[in-house]
């Protein structure tokens, strides 16, 4: 089972080493229940549910700190900019940009994240949330138009504030 539970993790988190811790929290969960694993009709079901469940915590927990190091890094490059006011820009563009991704419906948001922030290929995109590989493709295309839209209704919005100032 060991075998199998390795390769359908690899293909989940994308990584032999995180697969590899993977594959040994579920045997140690499943020898911590080992009392009542009759109670279940199969063993080898259960550690597949569990491997499912623990991958996409691992998965979701390192996105996670993947976002806020690649923000981070965003903070960072703006400060390489010599003029107080892009800095600022480039620095409220970001928390923006954060904010609409956020205000997406869940599973856009979590698959323009895993896309356009993590990297990840659709067909891993689609392993990981469970969803067909063409509505993967359907939500990050309304995710990635709803945030265009957005942006260039501020972009409107500062360009007739600026107007009217002068």
């Amino acid at each position: 089972m060991r075998g199998k539970l390795l390769t359908y993790i690899v293909r989940l988190a994308g990584n032999q080493v995180d697969a590899e811790d993977i594959v040994q929290d579920v045997f140690l969960k499943l020898w911590t229940i080992r009392d009542s694993l009759d109670r279940y009709v199969s063993v080898e079901a259960l550690a597949f549910t569990i491997a499912k469940n623990k991958t996409k915590d691992e998965l979701k927990h390192s996105r996670n700190e993947r976002f806020e190091d690649i923000e981070s890094s965003m903070y960072h490059n703006s400060f390489e900019a010599t003029d107080p006011g892009i800095i600022t820009e480039q620095k409220d563009l970001v928390v923006h940009v954060k904010r609409l991704i956020e205000a997406l419906p869940a599973l856009q948001q979590s698959i323009i994240r895993m896309k356009d922030v993590e990297g990840y290929e659709i067909s891993e995109i689609a392993a990981i949330t469970g969803a067909q590989v063409e509505a993967v493709r359907v939500n990050l295309s309304r995710a990635r138009k709803k945030i265009r839209e957005q942006l260039i209704r501020l972009n409107n919005i500062i360009r007739t504030y600026k107007q009217d100032e002068n």
